[in-house]
């Protein structure tokens, strides 16, 4: 089992500033890909940044510019900086890691989705 917690979520004035971070715990043997999406009411859940082990960075084309993705290996953790933010970036935030885990029988992939996190872009 592996457990995402996440945490940084809040109400911020439009052109303000929130970092994201989403701690992965468990019996990880490796993570490849650490994502962040997010979901707005009423729309379907929208991949907005990506973060693998080598390194290669994808961003959606809306916060381009703005978001800031990276990780800390050492402690299982994928950060969102986010900056200059907008009114339409009102969300909930979530992380998605994906890797490999020992399990009884030996070691199997897994993929994992954090709680959630509010943003809420607000004057």
């Amino acid at each position: 089992q592996v457990q995402l917690v996440e945490s940084g979520g809040g109400l911020v004035q439009p052109g303000g500033s929130l970092r994201l971070s989403c701690a992965a715990s468990g019996s990880i043997i490796s993570i490849n890909e650490m994502d962040w999406y997010r979901q707005s009411s009423g729309k379907q859940r929208e991949l907005v940044a990506i973060i693998t082990s080598r390194g290669w960075i994808h961003y959606a084309d809306s916060v381009k510019g703005r978001f800031t993705i990276s990780r800390d290996n050492a402690k299982n953790t994928v950060y969102l900086q986010m900056n200059s933010l907008k009114p339409e970036d009102t969300a909930v935030y979530y992380c998605n890691v994906a890797g490999r885990v020992i399990t009884g029988t030996g070691a199997s992939d897994f993929n994992s989705w954090g709680h959630g996190t509010q943003v809420t872009v607000s004057s």
